[in-house]
């Protein structure tokens, strides 16, 4: 079976925009399909998300009504990292040559407000303060700070290095840098978490033009290959956002499995990649993702990101293009924004943020709830 190629990319920029969500997802197409070299009556199959802006589908009344299949899907933050999966496998099953897989949203200002009740939940889960996520990943960093070592200096650290890169991101939304100082004593929102150290629902779409890798001489996009898309949602004795209870017997994040699915599929090792994007929905969670998808053992970030590995001349850069925290999350957009990066990057196009000596491999990782992760593993 070929492999997957993704031949276009487009972006429209987030933030806070006039236009509806919808309508900055159709600019993300476009951007894509010029890119790609394609036109929407050349695309023959489409999946897209957004949480708050509307159904995807109806974006045919924007980009032409061909009568392709266009999917709607609803995965909460993993919603793009689910679209593409569902792109790459219908190029598989042969359902289509050329494939869109697109996510957009647009955000009230103020934190997530999710309804118990879309959960499974009760009211009283809601009551007691933990439907509001900033509180769920305050205590579960703290938890995880206390049994590996993790200092909140290296919190502020992975901050100050997100909007650092996100100031080299003309799509960012947050492109003021910011210093470890600045972050540290910045109003505390959830122990240990500052204001800064969280990432803010915003606006912005992301689109990909995929095709398989025998079809890719007849676009004019320089192909990047998507060695794996996987999925996983949560196994049993995982401690996850949404989740009201706790079994005594552990088990291991989605991430855990979801990251090994990538490798695996792709044939590669973690030790092979050039940059990761990796889910920051704040900080610390871009600490704890770390050693849950296998790009380190627990505790050993302190180490990594004391010393710049992470950054973007060092050993494994993360988050080259700022992450959540600089880009803010669009919940439908966040997980095809990592793709896009990563396409970038290993074209070698991503200007003065672009990882040096060539990347060959890149990584993308995204986390949802109420416990669903998506990875990816791209190659040129």
């Amino acid at each position: 079976m070929s492999d997957i190629a993704i031949i276009g990319i487009g972006m429209h920029p987030f933030g806070r925009h006039d236009l509806s969500g919808l309508e900055q997802g159709a600019v993300a197409a476009r951007r894509a399909m010029a890119d790609a070299g394609v036109e929407w009556k050349d695309v023959q199959y489409a999946f897209g998300g957004s949480a708050a802006a509307g159904n995807a589908d109806t974006m045919v009344s924007a980009l032409g009504l061909t009568g392709l299949p266009f999917i709607n899907v609803a995965n909460g933050c993993a919603t793009g990292g689910s679209s593409l999966m569902s792109a790459y496998n219908a190029l598989k099953a042969g359902a289509a040559d050329v494939v869109m897989a697109i996510g957009f949203d647009k955000h009230p200002r103020g934190a997530f407000d999710p309804n118990p009740a879309d959960f499974g939940l009760g009211k009283w889960y809601g009551d007691t303060g933990l439907m509001l996520t900033t509180q769920f990943f305050g205590l579960k960093i703290q938890r995880y700070m206390y049994e590996h070592g993790i200092t909140a200096s290296t919190l502020a650290k992975v901050s100050a290095k997100a909007f650092r890169n996100g100031s080299k991101n003309e799509n960012a939304w947050r492109r003021k840098p910011l210093s470890e100082e600045e972050i540290l004593n910045a109003p505390m929102l959830s122990n240990p978490l500052t204001q800064y150290m969280f990432c803010n629902p915003g606006e912005g779409g992301v689109a990909l033009v995929l095709t398989r890798a025998d079809l890719v001489h007849r676009f004019k996009g320089k192909p990047v290959y998507l060695k794996s898309a996987t999925l996983r949602s949560r196994p049993y004795g995982s401690f996850e956002v949404f989740n009201p209870w706790l079994s005594p017997d552990r088990g291991d994040s989605p991430s855990v499995a979801a990251a090994r699915a990538a490798f695996e599929q792709a044939g590669v090792a973690p030790g092979e990649l050039s940059l990761a994007q990796i889910q920051d929905t704040e900080c610390g969670a871009e600490v704890m993702h770390m050693a849950e998808t296998g790009l380190c053992a627990d505790g050993e970030q302190e180490d990594m990101i004391q010393f710049g590995e992470t950054e973007i001349d060092g050993r494994l850069p993360i988050n080259t293009d700022g992450g959540c925290l600089a880009n803010g999350e669009p919940i439908g957009a966040s997980g095809l924004r990592q793709v896009y990066e990563n396409v970038l990057q290993l074209r070698g196009d991503a200007g003065v943020r672009q990882v040096p000596n060539n990347p060959k491999v890149g990584f993308t990782h995204v986390y949802g709830a109420p416990g669903i992760s998506a990875c990816t593993v791209l190659a040129v």
